[in-house]
C-alpha cells in the first residue's frame, strides 16, 4: 500500500494522519497528548511552549498512526507538515532550541509592532507587508532582542513551529515565502524578505533559513528522524503550510471568492483573493496563501477570533456535570437572542479585531429569576458566531464575498445551533467535509511529491458531509442586540 502522512502541530495537541493514495480515505490517524497540550504563561500576557514537546508527540502519534494502518515505513511516499502560525522558535549553529516557543496567543510584543507600524508609516508597511508589523513573529523576536540580548547573540535561524518539526526530521533547516509571510518577514511588494523591517530592528537575513517552495522536495527524513519515528530513511517532506492556510487548502479553498473556516481553540474565517489588498487597520490580516507566486497572486484574508472553542470548553467546565451533546441540547431549546443574555467571547488575550485589545469575556442581560444553564449555553454559541460576523463585515471591506463556507465537520461545527446561526446571519451556504488538517497535509505532501498530477487530483475525493442553508429568523435582530453590548464595552 501506498500512503501520505501528514502531522499537524496544533497549540492543544498534535495529530498525524495517514492518507490511503488510491482511495483518498484515512487509513489511520492519532493524537497526543490525550489531554491539552501545556501552555506556559510566566507572566500576563505571556504564552509559551517547548518544542520538543511537539516532537515527543508527533513521534508517538505517528508511530500510532502506522501501527492503525498496519503500514510498514517504506509504504510512507511523503510526509506534509501543519503548524501552529506566528510560533518564534530560536536555535543555534548546533539546531539546538534556545528558549521556549512564543507562540501564536503571546501578546507580549503588540507594543512593539505598534511602535514599528508608528516609525515606518502605514504606506510602507500596508503596501509591502499587506499588514501592521503587529503581534507576529518579527516583533516577537524583537521582544527577544531586547530583553534577552543574551539568547538573541546565540541565534543561528528563527524557525516558525513547522520549519523546526521538519529540521528535526531532515537536518536541513529551510521556510517557506507562505511563512515568511505569516511572520511579517516578506515583502510583497519585491516578493522577497522583508529587509526594511529587519533593518528596523536591527535582524540580520541570515537569521532567516534558507527559502524552498511550499510544495516540493524540503528534505528527506535522517536516519535518527527514522528510526525514532518508524518511517523509511530518505522520505522526502514535500510540503508545509500553517495551520490556517492549510485548513483552506484541506477544504480545497484555493481560488479567489473561496473561503475557508476552522472553530477549535480559536475561531478562522480565510478568504482566497487574487488582489493584494489590505485592511488599513490589520484588524484582518492577509498572508501568502499556500499556492501564492508573484505571477500569479493567491493571497489569504484572515480573520481570528482567538476566543472560540476555548469559551465553549471553559462553559463545560464551569457547568461541571454537563457533555458538549447536552450543550447544544440546552441552547436548541432556547430562542434565537437567547432571551436577552449576550456573550462576548474575547477572553483568550488580545484580539486583532478589535485593535488587539483586550477587553476580557463578558456576560450581560442576566436575570436570575429567569434565566438558566440553557440561555448562558445558546448565548455563548450565539456570542462566537457574531463575533465571527462582526470580522466578516471587516473582511467584505478588503473585497471578500461571503457566499459559500467550508468547513471540516470539527469542533464547533458539528452543533447544529453554531451553524445554522452563522449561515443564517451572515446569508451563506455552509458546507462541511470530512477532513482535518493533517490530511489536509498528507493531500498537499502528495502534490508536492508528484505522486498527484495537479491538486485537483488531490482533492478528487474530498468527502462533503452535510450543507446548511440559512434559514428565517431573528438573527439580526438578535446580532443588532449583541453588536450594541460590543460597542458599549468598546467605547468605555
Amino acid at each position: 500500500m501506498n500512503y501520505l502522512l501528514g502531522i499537524d502541530i496544533g497549540s492543544s495537541s498534535v495529530k498525524a494522519s495517514l492518507l490511503n493514495v488510491e482511495t483518498g480515505t484515512c487509513a489511520g490517524s492519532a493524537h497526543y497528548p490525550k489531554t491539552e497540550q501545556i501552555i506556559d504563561s510566566p507572566e500576563a500576557g505571556f504564552a509559551e511552549q517547548d518544542p520538543q514537546c511537539w516532537y515527543d508527540t508527533a513521534r508517538d502519534s505517528v508511530r500510532d498512526a502506522m501501527k492503525e494502518a498496519g503500514a510498514a515505513p517504506e509504504d510512507v511516499k511523503a510526509i506534509g507538515i501543519a503548524y501552529q502560525m506566528h510560533g518564534l522558535v530560536c536555535v543555534d549553529k548546533d539546531q539546538n532550541v534556545l528558549r521556549p516557543s512564543i507562540i501564536w496567543c503571546d501578546s507580549r510584543a503588540v507594543p512593539y509592532g505598534e511602535a514599528a507600524f508608528e516609525a515606518l508609516g502605514s504606506e510602507q508597511c500596508l503596501s509591502h507587508l499587506m499588514n501592521s508589523p503587529g503581534n507576529f513573529t518579527a516583533a516577537k523576536l524583537a521582544w527577544v532582542k531586547d530583553h534577552q540580548p543574551e539568547i538573541y547573540a546565540q541565534i543561528d535561524k528563527i524557525m516558525l513551529p513547522g520549519d523546526w518539526l521538519a529540521m528535526k526530521l531532515t537536518g536541513d533547516a529551510c521556510t517557506t515565502a507562505s511563512g515568511l509571510s505569516e511572520g511579517m518577514l516578506w515583502d510583497f511588494q519585491d516578493e522577497a524578505p522583508a529587509k526594511f523591517l529587519m533593518d528596523h530592528w536591527g535582524f540580520d537575513e541570515s537569521l532567516l533559513a534558507k527559502i524552498v517552495p511550499t510544495f516540493g522536495n524540503q528534505g528527506t527524513v535522517s536516519k535518527e528522524a527514522a528510526e525514532a519515528f518508524g518511517l523509511a530513511e530518505g522520505t522526502p517532506v514535500s510540503y508545509r503550510g500553517g495551520d490556517q492556510p492549510n485548513n483552506a487548502l484541506s477544504l480545497n479553498v484555493l481560488n479567489p471568492g473561496e473561503i475557508a473556516a476552522t472553530a477549535g481553540t480559536s475561531g478562522v474565517v480565510y478568504g482566497v483573493t487574487d488582489a493584494k489588498k489590505f485592511d488599513p487597520k490589520s484588524r484582518v490580516n492577509t498572508f501568502a496563501h499556500v499556492n501564492h507566486s508573484a505571477d500569479d497572486p493567491r493571497l489569504g484574508v484572515l480573520l481570528c477570533i482567538s476566543g472560540t472553542g476555548i469559551l465553549n470548553a471553559w462553559t463545560k467546565r464551569l457547568l461541571g456535570d454537563i457533555s458538549y451533546k447536552e450543550m447544544d441540547e440546552l441552547a436548541e431549546s432556547v430562542a434565537i437572542g437567547s432571551d436577552g443574555v449576550t456573550v462576548l467571547p474575547f477572553g483568550n488575550g488580545a484580539e486583532r479585531v478589535l485593535g488587539n485589545k483586550n477587553i476580557g469575556a463578558q456576560i450581560a442581560g442576566l436575570d436570575f429569576n429567569r434565566h438558566d444553564r440553557s440561555q448562558i449555553c445558546r448565548a455563548v454559541q450565539e456570542g462566537i458566531v457574531f463575533s465571527f460576523l462582526y470580522g466578516m463585515e471587516v473582511m467584505a471591506e478588503t473585497g471578500i464575498e461571503l457566499k459559500t463556507i467550508r468547513a471540516g465537520f470539527a469542533n464547533m461545527f458539528m452543533s447544529d445551533v453554531f451553524c445554522d446561526t452563522l449561515a443564517s446571519v451572515s446569508g451563506a451556504t455552509i458546507e462541511l467535509y470530512e477532513t482535518d488538517g493533517s490530511l489536509g497535509a498528507a493531500r498537499g505532501a502528495g502534490f508536492g511529491a508528484e505522486i498527484y498530477g495537479s491538486l485537483e487530483e488531490a482533492f478528487q475525493t474530498l468527502e462533503l458531509r452535510k450543507k446548511i442553508v440559512p434559514k428565517a429568523g431573528n438573527y439580526a435582530e438578535a446580532y443588532a442586540a449583541w453588536k450594541q453590548h460590543l460597542n458599549a464595552v468598546l467605547s468605555n
